[in-house]
């Protein structure tokens, strides 16, 4: 089977992390986001992913050369302007030959979802489009779904006022499509596929949905994406993790962790509850917790980083503290003795730091 698979976003709500890499080729407890969502499509029968990309097309090309990535066949499209979720799904089928009945998966989403009772449900509705649902606390952020008792879709609504969703199912991007549904997206401009597409299908009566109870995140934020590898580390996912490197640890290791390859720990410092990237060092009396270090990012002796993701290549200072969901980007150097406190840095203006309210 097929699927095409959105990655071709910003991912400004990532930022710094995501002014150089794309946001599905940041790492999730040790490997690229896209290779987790890839891995669940393979187990489920997936062999060939259309990419629909856009932002940064190079680094994945770079990446997979050789077309293959955890399983599947890669074939590359890349947007030639912004065409939204719908325009960009019919480029892709476009361009890669899309005729039969295919998957469409938000590259940013991870999950357990069961793609095969999606199937059988889509086969046995007769449905021109089946939508995979989960349930959320706050649904303002998504398409908000009602359904009749057959699972048919009779309201779609997207990212409903605060307060004012019709129900807490919603959207988990991914969905089985008919090639007909190509034939509803006007080819070449801008299209969204939960404000026009989906409307007219649930409308029309060729829309279906189910709720599925599993694990699902959508790693589009810096407190999901953190969330996403202490999940994985704490085995809230059942996706397997791969064991840690060659590593050298004299400090205090305190479960779960999750270390890359060559990490040193050096004596008296504390990690705990956290995800090491290839590479990494910690200092000398330094305590990591709660946190996401990447590739050779390096926390020097007797400073702190808690709730927060380092960028590859960043460095904290000696004696430094960094909390409260910071984000330190790729290559950043916080200096000694600095706190840092839901810190974005580094900014393309120049300025020191962004606190988040």
């Amino acid at each position: 089977m097929r699927a095409i698979v959105l990655v071709g976003g910003l991912g400004t709500r990532l930022r710094p992390l995501t002014w150089t890499v794309p946001k599905q080729m940041l790492p999730v407890a040790g490997r690229p986001m896209l290779e987790r969502v890839l891995g669940h499509l393979a187990v489920h029968g997936v062999d060939e992913v259309v990419l629909s990309l856009g932002y940064r097309p190079d680094v994945f090309v770079d990446a997979y050369p050789d077309h293959r990535c955890a399983g599947v066949r890669l074939v590359y499209v890349v947007e030639p302007e912004p065409l939204d979720t719908a325009g960009a799904i019919r480029f892709a089928a476009d361009q890669a030959g899309v005729d039969e009945r295919f998957l469409v998966v938000n590259g940013d989403v991870l999950t357990d979802l069961d793609l095969g009772a999606l199937l059988a449900m889509h086969d046995q509705a007769k449905a021109e489009g089946t939508i995979a649902l989960t349930r959320v606390g706050d649904p303002s952020h998504f398409g908000v779904v009602v359904l009749d008792e057959a699972g048919k879709v009779v309201t779609f609504v997207e990212k409903p006022p605060a307060g004012e969703a019709p129900s807490d199912l919603v959207n988990a991007g991914f969905y089985v499509l008919e090639p007909s549904v190509l034939g509803r997206i006007a080819p070449g401009r801008k299209v969204n596929i939960e404000r026009e597409v989906f409307p007219a299908m649930a409308e029309a009566g060729t829309l279906y949905a189910r709720a599925d109870p599993a694990y699902w995140l959508d790693v589009g934020t810096p407190d999901r994406y953190l969330q996403a590898s202490l999940d994985m580390i704490a085995g809230t996912r059942t996706f397997p993790l791969e064991a840690s490197g060659t590593i050298e640890v004299v400090g205090e290791l305190v479960t779960p962790v999750l270390l890359g390859e060559r990490v040193e720990v050096a004596a008296g410092a504390v990690v705990a509850g956290s995800v090491l990237g290839d590479d990494v060092t910690v200092g000398d009396g330094a305590r990591v917790e709660a946190s996401v270090l990447l590739p050779g990012a390096v926390v020097e002796a007797r400073a702190t980083v808690r709730d927060s993701v380092i960028g590859a290549g960043a460095r904290v200072g000696a004696g430094s503290i960094v909390e409260e969901m910071s984000m330190l980007g790729h290559g950043f150097e916080t200096g000694s003795g600095v706190h840092l406190r839901g810190a974005l840095v580094p900014r393309t203006d120049g300025s020191p730091h962004e606190e988040r309210s």
